[in-house]
């Protein structure tokens, strides 16, 4: 009896069966692999100003500008900087006040910034004061007046809201 003949393999059938098999696994495998890695790398944040709208406040004789914002994007965003008119708000007295340094303007944004989680939504108040002759470019602000809010992240993005004073 020659003993190569009395050897059993397995019949190309079951062989192309378990190849196949195998590379479907290592293709799930790589295909969950590669898109845990690549969520890492496509996050992304973007605030959206839901709602912007002005109240005039005539015992303080200020606007208040009430802006709702959200973060809709995956990426948390943080809001750094605040824009009137493209007009920074003052780094050492403009940022989280309750009312603006007279005849200036200010926001109650902390000097730190502002931190949405993705998802989450805030409100924030920008006060102008009734005059605002402490900076040229806001001198001419009256009612009917409409204003350019910026919000600048901490990612480098502008978000605008247009907002007409009453």
């Amino acid at each position: 009896m020659n003993p190569q003949k009395t050897r059993k393999a397995v019949s190309p059938v079951i062989a192309t069966v378990i190849l196949v098999a195998v590379a479907i696994t290592v293709a799930v495998g790589v295909s969950y692999w590669m898109s845990g890695i690549s969520s890492q790398y496509t996050q992304f944040e973007k605030v959206e100003i839901q709602t912007g709208y002005a109240s005039y406040d005539s015992v303080l004789t200020q606007w208040n500008v009430t802006c709702v914002i959200k973060n809709s994007g995956s990426a948390d965003a943080t809001i750094s900087m605040v824009f009137l008119n493209d007009v920074p708000c003052d780094a050492t007295t403009g940022y989280g006040v309750s009312a603006p340094v007279a005849t200036e303007w200010g926001t109650d944004i902390p000097a730190i910034g502002v931190t949405l989680k993705a998802g989450a939504s805030a409100t924030q108040h920008i006060y102008i004061d009734n005059p605002c002759s402490g900076i040229t470019e806001l001198a001419s602000l009256s009612a009917g007046t409409t204003v350019n809010i910026k919000l600048h992240s901490a990612g480098g993005m502008d978000y605008i809201k247009l907002i007409r004073l009453p």
